[in-house]
């Protein structure tokens, strides 16, 4: 993983787990931002090192989709027996993140890392969105005929709206990485002089 220290894996954990309470569904905050759920997914797996993050994330959002379908008038639209393709859809958006942090552990400042991230976060989120999207579409029971040229139209359209709100979360965490990085350096530098 990215070299973090437990304290800040403990911090950027807690940060994680909070944007995906405060940006799921609209289900609890009061602004409208884009969900962030793919992006807590992407980012546990580039920047947390115990694997338990991952059930634990997805028990998170599985408990917050419940509390909101069950106790606050949310549709249960999206709850059917494709509900539990999202584990492999999360999982592909973790990985993701995993094969990041593997490939890029020693050179996160150097220009190339950030084509690496573009690959990482749009091959991650297209498999999740295969599993996300397409379970939904052929396993939920709400489409009685579905075929795979009407598929193909949907992930068209919702694709990149998913891949967007993902890269705009993907891309402010980088930013602040990138900032506290630097920042932490010219810390060291200015304490060895």
């Amino acid at each position: 993983m990215l070299n973090l220290s437990p304290r800040s894996q403990l911090v950027v954990g807690v940060a994680l787990a909070l944007l995906m309470a405060m940006t799921r569904g609209q289900h609890f905050a009061t602004l409208n931002l884009p969900s962030a759920s793919w992006a807590v997914f992407f980012l546990a797996g580039a920047l947390l090192r115990p694997r338990w993050v991952f059930p634990a994330l997805f028990l998170e959002a599985t408990l917050l989709d419940f509390v909101a379908t069950g106790w606050m008038g949310v549709s249960d639209w999206c709850l059917s027996p494709a509900y539990w393709l999202l584990v492999p859809a999360y999982g592909s958006l973790w990985l993701g993140g995993r094969i990041f942090a593997v490939l890029q552990r020693d050179s996160l400042d150097r220009l190339d890392s950030l084509a690496v991230l573009c690959l990482a976060v749009v091959c991650s989120a297209f498999v999740g969105y295969l599993f996300s999207g397409g379970g939904f579409y052929f396993f939920s029971g709400r489409y009685p005929e579905p075929a795979f040229a009407e598929f193909v139209q949907r992930v068209l359209t919702y694709y990149p709206r998913y891949l967007g709100s993902l890269a705009l979360y993907v891309g402010l965490a980088a930013v602040l990485y990138a900032g506290f990085g630097a920042r932490l350096k010219a810390l060291r530098s200015s304490e060895t002089r």
